[in-house]
């Protein structure tokens, strides 16, 4: 379960960052994936360049981001629940939807 925060102020900023992933090496054929990323960061430059860390460091090889948001509440969406308390507690959540 996330923290509560008594004032929405006092809450920290968790971005969500929609895009398409590819996974391999340069110049091959694989398929993007759709990915969601959730993360902590300061503001949406340095979400943009954590997202990016950590889709490579989880082994893909070109991404499109798409589209970045604040996440204002905590998700009822199952999906979400789990890489929600990890964004708050520091950590780069990445949900890949491979087929």
């Amino acid at each position: 379960m996330a923290p509560h925060y008594r004032d929405q102020a006092d809450a920290p900023t968790v971005y969500i960052i929609v895009g398409h992933a590819r996974e391999g090496d340069l110049g091959t054929p694989e398929a993007a994936i759709p990915v969601n990323i959730l993360l902590r960061a300061a503001d949406e430059d340095s979400a943009v360049r954590l997202a990016l860390e950590a889709l490579k460091g989880q082994g893909f090889a070109e991404a499109s981001l798409d589209q970045i948001g604040v996440i204002l509440e905590e998700p009822d969406d199952p999906t979400f629940e789990q890489a929600y308390e990890d964004a708050l507690a520091g950590e780069v959540a990445v949900i890949a939807y491979r087929g």
